[in-house]
């Protein structure tokens, strides 16, 4: 492992930066998309139901709830709370796409770098690297692409299991709403 880190060389610095922060941000978001904190069972329950629902606001559904019982709200001011809450959600998300698409690139520039260390060595006499310069080229070379291939998948798929339970909460509320509005409709 040690070997791998100082292969690297300065690629590390913002390969480590990218791996913290794609853990940081993974962790938080798979804390904050707990379905307790955004649609929780029972309110859930209540509202299909169509029971008396006393809403909170500890959770986005809590949130979109609460507003939808004021007096002069419709069913698309609703809907636009819902899309300002889903939008909470997503918090992170881009950060974590900028992760998926730099760890790469900065894999592949230490790759390039390392390439041109090995030919940059390329002794005028011989014709051939020095054996040195060439094992810390090649070293480079490979140890940013891996590392920073090794950042860009685990956070790719996070984040593919992260935009979806984003999205089956954003569909889970949006039908939420048309059932509380189309019960109303039929009292009325």
């Amino acid at each position: 492992m040690k070997e791998l880190i100082e292969g690297a060389g300065i690629f590390i610095y913002p390969l480590g930066a990218c791996s913290l922060l794609a853990a940081f941000i993974i962790v938080e978001r798979l804390y904050g998309l707990f379905s307790g904190r955004v649609c929780p069972p029972g309110l859930v329950k209540q509202l299909s139901e169509g029971e008396p629902v006393e809403p909170d606001d500890r959770s986005a559904l809590g949130r979109v709830v609460r507003f939808s019982r004021r007096d002069d709200v419709d069913k698309s001011a609703v809907k636009a709370v819902a899309r300002v809450e889903v939008n909470r959600l997503e918090r992170g998300l881009v950060l974590l796409e900028m992760v998926i698409g730099a760890a790469p690139l900065i894999g592949l520039l230490g790759t390039v770098t390392g390439l041109i260390q090995v030919f940059a060595n390329i002794s005028a006499e011989t014709g051939m690297p020095e054996p040195q310069a060439f094992v810390e080229g090649v070293a480079l070379a490979l140890t940013t692409t891996v590392i920073g291939l090794s950042i860009a998948i685990p956070s790719l798929v996070a984040n593919g299991y992260l935009q979806r339970r984003v999205e089956t909460y954003a569909v889970q509320m949006e039908s939420l709403i048309d059932l509380m509005y189309g019960r109303e409709e039929e009292e009325a």
